[in-house]
């Protein structure tokens, strides 16, 4: 066994969760900042996403789990507003805020499933809502086109970034399909009311 190895992948798993939690980074920035921090080698083996979402999970039961909570549920009321107003595209929440370790930090990250691409764009631009487009990776490595938006979210006394990420409708089909833990990657909004009608400690332990 490689202790040394060991020791680095706890060492970065840990630092790389107080920067998630405390910044509202992506795993992977995350672990990049972590690994310069700790001063280790820029190609050091980092902690796969399993091993992230264990230390994210354990920093906040220790340091915040009562104010993560309250900060949790309010960015999912942000996002069943937006899928509520955006329903006619299948709106489905991943990240963090449908995983349950958001807070106040992280943004919101809902997919889109539209029989035409530009529909979701138009849709925004009809209720005159300003967002800026850009293009992000899908979680099969292709570009998806993105639309991003800033809301208030009076809960938290201030404003979060929505990011739309808009899919051909075809792609809804696999969009469900159980990811390396065997969670559902993303739900819809029945099933993130399932999830809010939990209480915090059902909510970790029985994450779909």
């Amino acid at each position: 066994m490689d202790w040394n190895r060991d020791s680095n992948h706890n060492d970065i798993a840990a630092v790389a969760a107080r920067l998630v939690v405390e910044e509202g980074l992506e795993y992977a920035a995350a672990k990049r900042r972590a690994v310069k921090q700790l001063g280790l080698q820029a190609r050091a083996p980092l902690p796969d996403n399993a091993a992230m979402d264990a230390a994210v999970r354990e920093y906040i039961a220790v340091f915040c789990p009562e104010t993560q909570a309250a900060e949790l549920r309010a960015l999912r009321e942000v996002a069943l507003l937006w899928m509520g107003r955006l329903a006619a595209f299948r709106p489905h929440l991943g990240g963090a805020v449908w995983h349950g370790t958001a807070t106040r930090h992280s943004d919101i990250y809902v997919q889109l499933f539209c029989d035409d691409p530009k529909s979701a764009e138009f849709a925004l631009l009809d209720h005159r809502v300003e967002y800026h487009p850009g293009t992000v990776n899908g979680w099969r490595g292709e570009p998806v086109q993105s639309l991003t938006l800033r809301t208030r979210c009076n809960a938290l006394g201030q404003w979060v970034l929505v990011h739309l990420m808009v899919h051909d409708l075809d792609d809804l089909r696999g969009a469900l399909k159980p990811d390396a833990q065997g969670r559902k990657p993303r739900g819809d909004a029945p099933a993130l009311r399932a999830l809010m009608a939990q209480t915090p400690t059902e909510t970790q332990e029985h994450m779909p």
